[in-house]
């Protein structure tokens, strides 16, 4: 049977040989190892083409994706090809397709086939609910990890099929007196979602497995009906994700897996490295074909590309290199500056050089590990009006754990900043705003009439009578960090001030409500730098409530030409003319915890896709002083950089207002 088709696709024509190879291919196991920027979509829409001109049905064919904006275009693609709509295909993500089919045998796991599925917040106030009825102490305790981070490790532990022990030794420490409670409350949390016939994002997929794993009738079913899967972006699947693909597969051994084991980046979600290189091992006879043939990058951005991944262990990845087809342009510069400022100083020249070229500033990314070595540059860009937008979360300044931490220097140096009070006092459990202007009146009520600062009058006996039960510990700590920030003010500098403020309440505050608290941490420790750049409390504090409402007023309207800043994580995937990666200096990229971790391949990685990015023009800068508390350190360059060939790149140092080549 054949199924209505734009009649005549040439594929010879239509795709290069690489391209033509893997969309041809015979049946059978195939990995499909496509570079950057060579086509992956392109071969992957012809190759459903190509199946359903060998009288595939579009029904008999499985298509999973990670983004539903991945599916929905690759589908749409198809349709347009083709002509077989994109409905009558089964494609989307792993969790779509995994809901899809427990709805059609949800009894056979214990659910109804009506069941509700939980968003991340449902989730995590259901979790709430258990340690509360299993433990009313245990969330009032500040020491405590708050129901979000318990989220995490449980949802941790079930994408990479470890123990909620081993999870918490290697990534929260601080809480491994903790174990035996929190595997509890996993238990119960498990149990509850069942009497309430409700299912997380994890169970859609442990659900779907566990079907196909104790149900050989619908196993059959279904590996039977997919008579061919394809599966985008294999090297971000976790073990579950290629359990489920190896089973349903198991009658066809039709699985053609795409991806590109050197973009991946992302095991600490739960991506497993292991899939994609060993499936040629858990798939006798797998034929591999290579895409490398790249049509974004010019020849000399691809030479430096190429020469990242040299460095890499044999074992650590599969052997490709990257070709060009576009004309030849300059060299990538390596430029090396004084410090950060220099670094944003020396960017913001060059973007108006490139407008002056004629680039859009939409042309123009800048890429960087950690979002706080962006804070001189956004500061740079908001003072001289260049538009910007940052896809990698909010600005450095927006962000809430800045100004929680700004509202406490605040309020330490005007106990009349009421603003600044209701925000941090609004952070503690129980504590709404109404409770929260309650807390201000009555402090400042007491402070007048027994002639002492607020803070002092913060731990008064009438004060804690009106702090809710759950918030008292917190409230006491939080009033100690103020008083001793307000009690030294006068002896301290802004830089010890911000210290003194880090190390206080909020310190243990981010460490239990956020699970990616070392980010938040690393975000806060880059204000010491900032403050280190002034002589007192009051210049700092107007410097920053200035740029936190110039950023917020320089909002911008997603149709505005703009400059995109964001992490190298965020940026896979997209392309850009101009591309700048900053901060290439040991412990800034790679990353101190990568170092620590031994986690380098991941890092060399994270670099490849990043100068992967750029089409015309590729900057990589590195700052020889890093000022972020204490003395300021000397920084070596990236290893990254060390590695490379210095034939593969353009070194320029700044001085000064000028640049000029260093040989």
């Amino acid at each position: 049977m054949t199924h209505s088709m734009a009649p005549g696709i040439n594929f010879k024509d239509e795709l290069n040989t690489e391209q033509y190879a893997a969309v041809t291919a015979p049946q059978g196991p195939a990995l499909v190892l496509a570079g950057a920027g060579s086509g992956k979509t392109r071969t992957l829409t012809y190759r459903v083409a190509y199946l359903l001109e060998q009288g595939i049905a579009p029904w008999e064919i499985l298509l999973l994706t990670f983004t539903n904006k991945a599916a929905k275009e690759m589908l749409l693609r198809v349709e347009n090809l083709t002509g077989v709509s994109a409905d009558k295909f089964w494609g989307g993500t792993f969790h779509h397709i995994g809901q899809k089919i427990l709805r059609r045998h949800a009894t056979e796991v214990g659910l109804s086939p009506s069941f509700t599925i939980l968003d991340a917040g449902d989730a995590e106030a259901l979790l709430g609910e258990v340690i509360k009825n299993q433990d009313a102490q245990f969330s009032k305790n500040k020491e405590n990890p708050k129901p979000r981070v318990i989220a995490e490790i449980i949802s941790y532990t079930r994408n990479t099929c470890t123990s909620i022990a081993k999870v918490v030794k290697d990534k929260y420490p601080h809480f491994e007196h903790l174990i035996g409670p929190i595997e509890n409350f996993a238990s119960l949390y498990k149990d509850q979602k069942l009497t309430q016939q409700v299912v997380d994002y994890d169970d859609l997929l442990e659900h779907w497995l566990n079907l196909l794993k104790n149900n050989p009738q619908t196993a059959q079913e279904y590996q039977t009906k997919f008579k061919v899967i394809l599966v985008d972006e294999y090297q971000d699947t976790n073990i579950i994700q290629a359990d489920i693909i190896d089973r349903l597969g198991a009658q066809h051994h039709n699985i053609m897996a795409v991806g590109d084991d050197a973009q991946c980046i992302y095991t600490w979600r739960g991506a497993n490295f292991e899939n994609i290189m060993t499936f040629p091992n858990r798939h006798p006879g797998a034929q591999i074909y290579k895409i490398v043939t790249n049509y974004r990058s010019t020849p000399e951005i691809l030479e430096l590309a190429n020469n990242v991944l040299e460095s890499q262990p044999i074992s650590a990845g599969y052997r490709k290199e990257l070709k060009p087809v576009r004309e030849s342009r300059q060299k990538p510069y390596f430029i090396t500056t004084n410090d950060t400022r220099q670094q944003a100083n020396f960017i913001i020249k060059r973007i108006h050089g490139a407008f002056q070229q004629g680039y859009k500033l939409s042309d123009i990314a800048i890429l960087y590990r950690a979002h706080h070595h962006s804070m001189d540059l956004q500061m740079e860009l908001s003072r001289q009006n260049i538009p910007y937008q940052i896809t990698s979360g909010v600005r450095f300044f927006e962000q809430a754990h800045v100004k929680d931490l700004v509202s406490q220097l605040r309020f330490a140096c005007n106990p009349q900043d009421s603003t600044a009070f209701y925000r941090f006092a609004c952070l503690l459990p129980k504590v709404g705003p109404r409770a929260a202007e309650k807390l201000f009146l009555l402090t400042h009520e007491l402070s007048t009439k027994e002639q002492k600062t607020p803070y002092s009058v913060m731990t008064h006996e009438k004060v804690l009578k009106k702090v809710p039960e759950p918030a008292k510990d917190d409230w006491t700590d939080l009033a100690i960090t103020l008083q001793d920030i307000s009690e030294n003010a006068d002896k301290l500098t802004p830089e010890e001030t911000v210290k003194l403020a880090m190390e206080g309440w909020y310190s243990y505050y981010i460490r239990n409500v956020y699970a990616n608290w070392r980010t938040r941490q690393d975000d806060l420790e880059s204000l010491l730098g900032f403050a280190k750049r002034y002589d007192n409390m009051p210049d700092l504090l107007s410097q920053l409530v200035l740029l936190s409402s110039e950023m917020h007023d320089r909002s911008i309207d997603a149709n505005e030409d703009s400059v995109r800043l964001t992490t190298i994580h965020q940026a896979k995937g997209l392309e850009f003319p101009l591309v700048f990666v900053i901060g290439l200096a040991e412990n800034m990229f790679p990353s101190k915890r990568a170092i620590e971790e031994d986690n380098m391949e991941e890092e060399r990685r994270l670099f490849y896709v990043a100068v992967t990015r750029a089409k015309d023009e590729l900057y990589l800068t590195f700052p020889k002083i890093m000022v972020q508390g204490g003395p300021p350190q000397l920084l070596k360059p990236s290893r990254f950089i060390q590695e490379l060939s210095e034939t593969t790149y353009e070194a320029l140092q700044v001085g000064g207002n000028s640049y000029s080549r260093q040989y």
